[in-house]
């Protein structure tokens, strides 16, 4: 029996990659775009505490399960940045393009004399029955990497193109979908959460 559950995001490349993951679980995961839900305010310090209200918002507005994904890039020489600000790292105008182009621009800019390029995506998994759920389900995972001077690859979203992964030797977007999500920090998050949901249920 297929289960529905509300993704708590509005990302275009989030909500591709989780429902492709989600399917063979047998969970149909509907964006929370589907009922006009807004995004959530993430003022928080960390992804956890972001993914928590999140999850918590959609659950509330539309009445269902939520699944929430708080997520980003951590740069060594950066001092973990730009972390729970990935998305915004180089501000909020433009759609979501034009921010990823001038992310990765600031990005490139602000390592370029950095001997250490080492990084990680940080990927945490939060999912409510509903929206006071004392007990979320939680699951993070890393993938770790190194960023690039340049560009490589035409998949993926964000700073895909520029964060080599060291296990691969390939970029986030040089990996075929079906690859990436096998083996990124979404997907490990969301083989975790599998895994804790099925113990759950015992």
């Amino acid at each position: 029996m297929t289960q529905q559950i509300v993704i708590a995001s509005n990302n275009p490349g989030k909500l591709r990659e989780l429902q492709a993951m989600l399917r063979p679980l047998g969970i149909d995961a509907v964006p929370q775009s589907h009922w006009s839900v807004p995004e959530a305010e993430e003022p928080h310090g960390t992804f956890l505490e972001n993914a928590l209200a999140k999850a918590r918002h959609a659950a509330k507005a539309t009445g269902l399960p939520a699944l929430a994904d708080d997520s980003g890039l951590c740069v060594a020489a950066l001092g973990g940045e730009p972390g729970v600000n990935s998305a915004y790292y180089a501000g909020r105008d433009g759609d979501r393009e034009t921010r990823d182009a001038r992310n990765n621009a600031k990005l490139v800019e602000e390592i370029k004399l950095a001997s250490d390029r080492s990084a990680f995506y940080y990927c945490v998994l939060v999912l409510v029955g509903w929206e006071d759920d004392p007990v979320p389900i939680v699951a993070d995972a890393r993938w770790n990497g190194i960023i690039l001077d340049k560009p490589h690859g035409d998949n993926g979203f964000g700073y895909d193109p520029y964060f080599l992964s060291k296990e691969h030797r390939k970029t986030a977007a040089q990996l075929d979908p079906e690859e990436k999500n096998r083996v990124s920090h979404r997907a490990r998050a969301l083989a975790a959460l599998a895994a804790k949901l099925r113990e759950s249920q015992r």
